[in-house]
């Protein structure tokens, strides 16, 4: 059995090892000058150009290179030395051509801006010189006759501050397919101002989705946050009213990313919204009601994590349960860190699902941490993850912030490791725990 290699199969060059196609662009098309500095001011000023690039190599060489508005080529500036062979071909044809839909027009616009034209736009009946050298039978043998593959525009020729002239043409079947991509850019970059808009709609919705103000508690300090990699995401944190006393603090982290996400994200807060007003005092009951809706109103794939807690005042109480989600993390006042692992599935997967709840008490000095694997599986450059153990050191570092400042504080250090790149939704909920004012005031003044 034969095999093709590479270069008898023209297909194959075209394709990676990893079975992607290959990437290839024309990167640029050099135009030699005498100044750069002068033919960038022609090319931006008279053509109407702009720069993609103006840099210097680490050889000392400057890399100048400037592209029509449309950014379809790019044209690099090259000074080369005056006894190169370069240098000898400034002011010559460069044999670039520049096609537009209206000659006419572009020529009265580029000529009001100083540009030398040798000639007015004229018309003129162009051979198929290459088509008519391939295929000879194509062409009449007769001198002086058209061939049959001859095509009409309206040309004119025009010169850089250099003389390095270039063609500017208007083809009847270029202009008409120049027109049709117009079109089709156009509506491109509509349909892309839409998507922004409706994104930016949906960004400002989703925020508004999130607490507005934490609780007024008066033995817990609560703050939260919500930082989106995109416009909108699937991380999501609550505080809620579960009765006289008693308070959610929730965080979830919902399967997906963008807006698929934020739709779920949605459901999952009016689902635990809607059935605290029905079994606030019963959270085992609130969330098993939640993973039921939960799953019946989304596909097999879709499922959220979720840390779910509640607090009683009166005896300092937490009863979690925590759904698949990361270990919360319950710094003591002694420093000690007493971590909330998983104690169930995660939401929608199962139909019949149980809810395990723990509990612990919480005591003044104590420092609840609640987040999403956007703070622990942030990496810096060299591939490390921020983790849990530098979540814990930033803790213990500043014992004295209030929960507003220790977020900040925990974000800032996040941004420094990664070098402010943020991969993924960055959530947390931070709750400390301090003393009874009202029993405080009383004991003074006794």
């Amino acid at each position: 059995m034969s095999s093709l290699s590479s270069t008898e199969d023209p297909d194959q060059s075209l394709v990676g090892l990893d079975g992607r196609a290959r990437h290839l662009r024309v990167h640029a098309v050099k135009v030699f000058v005498r100044d750069q500095d002068q033919s960038l001011r022609f090319f931006v000023d008279k053509l109407g150009f702009e720069v993609a690039f103006d840099a210097k190599l680490q050889r000392g060489d400057r890399w100048v290179a400037v592209s029509p508005p449309d950014g379809t080529a790019v044209l690099t500036l090259v000074a080369p030395l005056p006894e190169s062979k370069e240098y000898e071909l400034i002011g010559r044809s460069t044999g670039i051509v520049f096609v537009t839909d209206n000659v006419t027009d572009k020529y009265k616009e580029w000529h009001r801006r100083g540009v030398r034209f040798h000639y007015t736009p004229r018309l003129r009946r162009v051979r198929y010189e290459q088509a008519a050298a391939a295929v000879p039978s194509e062409v009449s043998s007769k001198e002086g006759e058209e061939p049959s593959s001859a095509w009409g525009g309206v040309f004119t020729r025009f010169s850089d501050e250099d003389g390095n002239s270039f063609e500017l043409v208007g083809i009847d079947e270029v202009t008409r397919e120049v027109e049709a991509q117009r079109r089709a850019s156009a509506e491109r970059l509509e349909a892309e101002r839409r998507a922004g808009q409706e994104l930016e709609i949906a960004r400002q919705v989703q925020a508004r989705l999130f607490p507005q103000a934490p609780p007024a508690m008066r033995t817990l300090d609560c703050a939260g946050l919500c930082l989106q990699a995109r416009q909108v995401g699937g991380d999501y944190y609550d505080f809620l009213d579960l009765g006289p006393g008693r308070f959610g603090l929730v965080v979830g982290d919902i399967s997906g990313k963008g807006i698929a996400a934020a739709l779920l994200m949605a459901n999952l807060q009016a689902n635990l919204r809607s059935q605290c007003a029905i079994t606030g005092d019963n959270p085992r009951g609130l969330l098993e009601s939640v993973n039921r809706m939960f799953y019946q109103n989304t596909t097999e794939n879709s499922y959220a994590t979720l840390f779910f807690a509640e607090y009683e005042e009166s005896k300092r109480r937490l009863r979690y349960v925590n759904c698949g989600h990361l270990s919360a993390l319950l710094l003591r006042g002694d420093h000690h860190v007493d971590q909330l692992h998983s104690t169930s599935t995660a939401l929608g997967l199962f139909q019949e699902w149980e809810c395990l709840m723990a509990e612990r008490e919480l005591r003044p000095g104590d420092t609840l941490v609640l987040c999403t694997d956007g703070i622990t599986e942030s990496f810096n450059d060299r591939g490390e993850d921020f983790g849990e153990q530098r979540l814990i050191e930033t803790l213990r570092r500043h014992p004295d912030l209030s929960s507003q400042g220790l977020i900040d504080a925990i974000v800032r250090e996040v941004r420094e490791f990664t070098h402010g790149e943020q991969q993924d939704d960055i959530t947390l909920i931070v709750a400390k725990c301090r003393e009874d004012a009202d029993r405080s005031a009383s004991s003074s003044a006794s």
